[in-house]
């Protein structure tokens, strides 16, 4: 078992080259995932063979997609003030579907907190009200797109306030209390299994890719019955395998780890089993 799961941020555009969009990014590497033969699976079905649950088998030969932060780029077409139309990550996979006829799935972890959203789609985007939620049931309905979490307020350092209770804010790892991780974990999967029912909240992404001793060791492992979680996700640039930790399980991000079409084959080479 070795699955690699790529990360993309649809809010990522600064131009419309490869290294500069992610929405380019994406649309050249799912092209270049089908001619490698390999297949794209839910990261739902990775976490379940990780769990053994099923088969290895089910998952060889393919990738798992990811997307962070939940913004309206990850659904809608949108005409962006610097550069232009863009097509929704959606609607990206939408065409992959329809050109080649393979399966296509991602998982958008979404920032839950409409109040946080708000802020940041003045602090960190244009303030066009392009943060919303409206799009989260209709995409867990197609099937195409399943949300999931990427904490409460992501601790986000434009926000006034988040949960960690000192205000250091910028950075996950600065969350190490049960009341801090309940309110950025816990509070978000109840938000999500309101609002998606009957869709229940399994997967949580760690803000900036980081975590604490405290979240990975104490309180993901030891409070299930609370977050009723299945696995949760860093950013360490490696496969999926069956030794991999269940509480920080690695992913490869699109302008982190690889910035071109010649790295990314060269991240699939490392990651291919």
């Amino acid at each position: 078992m070795r699955v690699p799961v790529l990360t993309y941020h649809s809010v990522n555009i600064a131009g419309n080259d490869y290294a500069d969009n992610d929405h380019v990014a994406l649309a050249a590497d799912l092209r270049a995932l089908h001619r490698g033969g390999w297949r794209i699976v839910p990261l739902a079905q990775v976490v379940a063979a990780l769990l053994g649950e099923i088969a290895p088998a089910q998952v060889e030969r393919a990738v798992a997609l990811s997307f962070d932060d939940g913004a309206w780029f990850d659904w809608h077409d949108l005409d962006h003030p610097g550069c232009g139309p863009q097509r929704g990550f959606a609607g990206i996979l939408r065409d992959f579907r329809d050109e080649t006829g393979s399966p296509v799935h991602a998982t958008s972890f979404v920032i839950v907190s409409p109040a946080a959203r708000a802020v940041l789609d003045r602090t960190c985007l244009v303030g066009r009200g392009w943060w919303g939620d409206q799009w989260w049931p209709l995409a867990q309905r197609e099937g195409i797109i399943s949300i999931e979490s990427h904490s409460w307020d992501h601790n986000h350092d434009t926000l006034p306030q988040t949960a960690q209770r000192d205000g250091r804010t910028g950075t996950f790892r600065s969350i190490q209390t049960w009341a801090e991780a309940d309110a950025e974990i816990r509070v978000a999967a109840d938000w999500l299994d309101a609002r998606l029912a009957p869709h229940r909240a399994s997967l949580f992404a760690f803000p900036y890719g980081e975590s604490s001793d405290y979240l990975v060791h104490e309180y993901l492992p030891h409070h299930g019955a609370e977050h009723r979680l299945r696995a949760a996700f860093g950013t360490t640039p490696a496969p999926v395998t069956a030794q991999a930790a269940r509480w920080n399980l690695p992913r490869y991000v699109c302008g982190q780890h690889w910035r071109s079409p010649e790295q990314f084959a060269v991240v699939l080479a490392e990651a291919s089993p």
